[in-house]
């Protein structure tokens, strides 16, 4: 493989971490990498691979960063300067693994400035995934998922032509709450939602795999990273997580993509791509496995219904869902309303919402900051019943 010189956004969350690990075993150039203000972390990223850049988002971390990083390493502060930077900055590759609609502007720098991008913030498809698209077509930029689902979906799609595609049959673990009812999930406990069966993630989207709105997400996710319609898109639940997508073709064959559950995997496969080289993950002994798929209970997780409407109506609704569903996960994670009052307060702040086409990323933005509020005020009502 050739030395690849590659940032990675996010680096001190889950999949930046594994994504640096894979850049280290793989004698990948890490030339940026961007936090928001997990700065002990960073800081020992930075010693370890040396960057030429490093940015962090947040301000006073930054300033406190400032004095422990030595002059052979530019340091970046703020969010903006962050964005400009990725544009500006000389590597092959940029690992997009900022969590929610804070990757979005990361993205749009990234494909702006003709890079390839390793895409694992699936809000930035969510949000504005024409507006994407619209832009790596602009800019001769090139896409690589690495969600494990989109990019099991990406190597699965090789074997077919786009027209010979009957579904996109999306897996997901079902989360810890599998097999509950809709009343059971009403007072489950915050620490119980944490258990997820099968990764090792960040706190939101732990909580987004136990709605299943994380799946919803997914399936617009889908729609336009591989310009499919929502109706092509089918979600089974798989609870090993061994066979993280597949694709069915029009002559009803299904091609599969299996590995151990591992974020390393879709790393690697991005920054080799279209090489492939000896595997980072441990080798899969399917003797071991007894594979299985369910219907998912969309009455008990109503979220996944609630995205499917969205992904169907399109225009500004996945982007008022995902703005809604930020602001309901971080109440619920503050334990200020329960499990189910997530999917509440984002069907309140949909069925407040007015049906508008998608323009541009001020009307995104704008709209993301609406319903965050809208469904913030929402609380109020909810925790005083």
């Amino acid at each position: 493989m050739m030395k690849k010189k590659a940032a990675v956004l996010g680096s001190t969350g889950s999949v930046g971490t594994q994504v640096l690990d894979v850049c280290d075993r793989l004698g990948a150039e890490v030339v940026f990498i961007a936090a928001h203000s997990n700065i002990e972390l960073l800081l020992s990223q930075i010693n370890k691979f040396k960057p030429i850049y490093v940015a962090v988002t947040d301000i006073s971390a930054a300033e406190k960063l400032e004095n422990e990083i030595d002059g052979n390493t530019r340091l970046i502060k703020g969010y903006d300067a962050m964005c400009e930077a990725i544009g500006q900055t000389d590597c092959d590759i940029v690992f997009n693994a900022v969590s929610g609609k804070n990757g979005l502007l990361p993205t749009l720098s990234a494909v702006r400035s003709g890079k390839t991008l390793a895409l694992a913030n699936k809000e930035s498809m969510v949000l504005a995934g024409p507006i994407v698209n619209a832009e790596v077509k602009k800019h001769n930029a090139t896409i690589l998922p690495v969600d494990s689902e989109h990019c099991a979906i990406f190597q699965c799609l090789k074997n077919g032509r786009k027209d010979e595609v009957k579904r996109i049959l999306l897996t997901a673990s079902g989360g810890p709450f599998f097999g509950y009812t809709y009343d059971m999930l009403e007072n489950v406990s915050l620490e119980d939602t944490m258990k997820h069966p099968t990764w090792n993630m960040g706190k939101k989207i732990t909580v987004d795999s136990a709605t299943l709105a994380n799946k919803g997400l997914e399936i617009i996710e889908a729609m336009h990273l591989f310009d499919v319609p929502f109706d092509k898109i089918k979600v089974l639940i798989h609870r090993q997580s061994i066979v993280h997508s597949m694709v069915e073709y029009n002559d009803n064959s299904v091609i599969a993509q299996l590995a151990v559950p591992d974020m390393r995997h879709p790393g690697q496969y991005a920054l080799t791509y279209p090489d492939r080289c000896e595997g980072v993950i441990s080798e899969l002994d399917l003797t071991k496995y007894t594979l299985t798929f369910n219907e998912p209970d969309t009455d008990a997780f109503k979220m996944l219904s609630l995205a499917k409407e969205c992904a169907k109506a399109g225009g500004i609704m996945p982007c008022v869902y995902n703005a809604a569903n930020e602001a309901a996960v971080d109440m619920f994670l503050h334990e200020q309303i329960g499990f189910n009052d997530i999917y509440r307060v984002c069907e309140k702040v949909l069925s407040d919402t007015k049906y508008q086409p998608l323009y541009d990323i001020e009307q995104i933005l704008e709209y993301d900051k609406v319903s965050r509020e809208s469904a913030y005020s929402y609380k109020e009502k909810l925790t005083s019943k």
